[in-house]
């Protein structure tokens, strides 16, 4: 259950938010209006933040920041199959799509471990959008998650597998929804969930890393994958 709303921001908290690019971007007084205008909570590992289909005013509902933690962003098929769309570090913030149209939560987020997430309730968010240093910057959020889809709708219709598989890890590797300017050298993510983030089954994407991995491009590890050449993964996405 979540622990009541009050907790001070801690300076890692604070830290973990400037870090994110599009958070950095903003101007300092938005920065700070919109951290002002949250509630820290605390999540359990395996909490649902929101459903899909979930009402945008649902009680405990607004634009959320990831403070500390991991969050999937998924769909699940009426057969039980579960995609991945994305994994949020700390740093990211999410949930503004339902709260600019009204339309109910389009997919599910899960904590994927214990969570210290900022809540900035609609009707503060609404009042940061009547500002139009914040309307921008939330237009350049909306912008970036438009060239990603766009981009992953180029990878399944366009290329090949390995393709997509080198593409990911490089994505993965700058923070997936993050995209940091600095890669790093090592993916911390289980296997099974990069083959629901690529749609494939986990033996199918084994055989792939395997390829990559005696290509020495990558290193395998228990939950971790290791982009040794990162240049051989950019040259294999973009000949996929």
């Amino acid at each position: 259950m979540p622990q009541p709303p009050g907790r001070p921001l801690s300076a890692a908290h604070r830290a973990s938010m400037e870090a994110n690019p599009w958070f950095a971007s903003m101007p300092r007084a938005q920065r700070e209006g919109l951290l002002a205008a949250a509630e820290l909570i605390h999540l359990q590992r395996g909490a649902m933040v929101f459903r899909q289909g979930d009402p945008v005013h649902a009680a405990g509902g607004g634009f959320y920041g990831l403070a500390a933690g991991m969050i999937k962003i998924s769909t699940l098929r009426h057969d039980g199959r579960e995609a991945i769309l994305a994994v949020l570090e700390p740093g990211n913030w999410f949930g503004e799509i339902s709260l600019i149209d009204g339309s109910p939560r389009t997919h599910d987020a899960t904590a994927l471990s214990a969570l210290d997430l900022l809540v900035v309730p609609h009707q503060a968010f609404a009042q940061q959008m009547q500002g139009a240093p914040f309307g921008r910057a939330i237009a350049a959020l909306l912008a970036a998650r438009v060239r990603g889809l766009y981009g992953l709708m180029e990878d399944a219709t366009l290329r090949g597998l390995r393709a997509r598989v080198a593409r990911r890890l490089l994505a993965l590797a700058r923070g997936d929804a993050t995209q940091s300017p600095e890669p790093r050298v090592s993916v911390a993510l289980p296997q099974e969930a990069l083959a629901m983030m690529l749609g494939v089954t986990r033996q199918t994407l084994s055989k792939e890393l395997n390829a990559l991995a005696r290509e020495g491009a990558i290193g395998l590890g228990y939950g971790r994958i290791e982009l040794l050449s990162p240049a051989a993964l950019q040259r294999m996405g973009n000949t996929g």
